[in-house]
């Protein structure tokens, strides 16, 4: 029996963030698909069992039940003791990026990735407004990344986990990443990580049914 279970769904990149950690680490854990798209997290049941939000990632380690990505990705960061800090600066620094990309980054990316992947309704004034606020928060982090090989320090840290959440799927976001030359030189060097595994790889409920 695997130690940590996720709850989640493949194009889930907020849940993505800490299969990657896991599967990283090289944790003992397992995916539980979650129906999202057929409304599972906002059954009775899940908000009352699983989370009140009706949301995943939920994980489950023991008796530890957490959600929020953030939050588990620090958890998992002290019980697996990887992908963390060095002292209370770094850290402090890390969880900036985190509430950076929480809000601007994959707070803006998966709303857009959804109306445009998703619901078939096309480009619209929501669209085009969270492509703007996307791509500003592109030109932050491409700025902040010029010689840097990873977000904080020399190594790769749950700030990375949680930035890159989102942007292994380029095509269905639908932003060009051509002029964030150190997004993708970053994005590369995850992907040599050994373990790495693209979202639709690591997590169940791909493809789609037609239906959904």
């Amino acid at each position: 029996m695997a130690e940590y279970t996720l709850h989640c769904f493949a194009q889930s990149g907020y849940s993505y963030k800490v299969a990657l950690m896991l599967e990283l680490s090289g944790a003992s854990w397992e995916p539980v698909y979650t129906d999202y798209f057929k409304g599972q997290t906002r059954t009775v049941d899940f908000r009352e069992t699983m989370n009140e939000m009706g949301e995943v990632p939920v994980l489950k380690h023991g008796p530890t039940r957490l959600t929020q990505s953030g939050v588990i990705l620090d958890y998992l960061t002290e019980t697996l003791g990887t992908f963390g800090w060095n002292d209370n600066t770094e850290r402090r620094e890390i969880l900036r990026w985190i509430l950076f990309d929480n809000h601007k980054l994959s707070g803006y990316l998966g709303p857009l990735r959804f109306l445009r992947c998703f619901t078939g309704n096309g480009e619209t004034d929501v669209t085009k407004w969270l492509e703007g606020r996307a791509v500003n928060a592109h030109e932050v982090l491409d700025k902040h990344l010029q010689g840097k090989p990873f977000v904080v320090g020399n190594r790769p840290t749950i700030a990375d986990l949680s930035l890159c959440g989102y942007l292994f799927w380029p095509d269905e976001i639908g932003i060009d990443f051509t002029p964030y030359p150190n997004i993708n030189r970053w994005l590369s060097g995850l992907q040599d990580l050994p373990g790495w595994k693209a979202p639709y790889d690591l997590m169940p409920g791909h493809p789609l049914p037609v239906s959904a």
